[in-house]
């Protein structure tokens, strides 16, 4: 029952303002005048899109573009009953003193796998090689950006999804979860 944030959104929000406005994603100017979107569009559903992820993660990469997201994040990341945010950068530079951090990741091919599945559900057009070489051009650009590129942060429990259900994965997090939190209370027993 913790508020949730897709942290992806907020990128994927300034990709498509920045289409909307016209503006380059390579330029940096461009990029930091999308960042003030109305939050409404989080929910647009256009933000999944394959355009939009390609815009994102080109806009990621410009500095500028992550200051102005990051308070946004960080505040939502206080709050005190908890939360949980999903992102690139969370337990390296978001949330770097979270009580839990899980890396979560996948195969490259598991993941185009399941993207693919997501586009044929919502009956977009899918290839399945042009969904491949795309997550390998963002992981590639991702793991190598000057500003907070991704990569677990040193505390962080691995989760690798490749062969796992969503069930299963879920399954895992509370277990990881779980265990922190036991670990945490037998360290401080007050």
């Amino acid at each position: 029952n913790l508020p949730f944030l897709d942290t992806g959104l907020l990128y994927r929000a300034v990709g498509w303002t920045l289409r909307e406005q016209g503006g380059d994603s390579a330029n940096a100017i461009d990029a930091l005048a999308a960042c003030t979107f109305d939050s409404a569009l989080l929910n647009n559903p256009g933000l999944r899109s394959e355009i939009v992820g390609g815009l994102a993660s080109r806009v990621s990469v410009h500095p500028e573009v992550r200051r102005a997201l990051d308070k946004r994040q960080k505040d939502f990341a206080s709050q005190p009953a908890g939360a949980v945010l999903d992102g690139r950068d969370i337990g390296t530079v978001i949330a770097p003193n979270a009580d839990v951090k899980l890396f979560v990741t996948a195969s490259s091919e598991a993941r185009a796998v399941r993207r693919f599945e997501e586009m044929k559900r919502r009956k977009e057009p899918a290839n399945f090689d042009d969904i491949l070489a795309d997550i390998l051009k963002r992981d590639e650009r991702d793991q190598n950006r000057d500003t907070a590129p991704l990569k677990p942060a040193k505390d962080a429990d691995l989760l690798d999804t490749t062969d796992l259900t969503i069930d299963a994965a879920i399954q895992q997090a509370i277990a990881l979860v779980n265990a922190k939190k036991s670990s945490r209370q037998h360290k401080d027993p007050a």
